[in-house]
């Protein structure tokens, strides 16, 4: 028998909420996404991977100060996260800051040279 938090849900739950987030915001339910994860970020706010995947839904609702937030506390424990760089560079970019985002463009395509952070770089410029 797993071993309950103070919220009546055991580990695997989370596990469960975290795989439905995805299988959400893959549906293009960016909100029923962040609402799972939201209860599996109370119960475990040192999870990267879920506060990154809750940043992804926030941008996909377009809700942008949100997203932009996350994907920061993201970048603060993991700073060679290349995604995480894109991400929050997509997300500046939408915010009509880019020179912020190039900032982070360049930082992703500087930790790793896939073809399309490459491209957002413009390191010809």
């Amino acid at each position: 028998m797993a071993v309950s938090d103070k919220s009546g849900t055991s580990p695997e739950t989370h596990v469960i909420d975290y795989r439905a987030a995805e299988q959400l915001l893959a549906a293009r339910d960016p909100r029923g996404a962040v609402k799972l994860l939201d209860s599996v970020i109370a119960v475990h706010p040192e999870n990267t991977a879920a506060r990154l995947l809750r940043a992804r839904a926030f941008f996909a609702a377009a809700q942008l100060r949100p997203a932009e937030l996350e994907f920061e506390l993201v970048l603060e424990r993991e700073p060679d996260n290349a995604f995480a760089h894109f991400a929050l560079a997509r997300t500046l970019q939408r915010s009509g800051r880019p020179e912020p985002a190039r900032r982070h463009f360049r930082l992703a395509a500087a930790l790793d040279p896939n073809p399309e952070y490459l491209a957002a770089a413009r390191f010809e410029d």
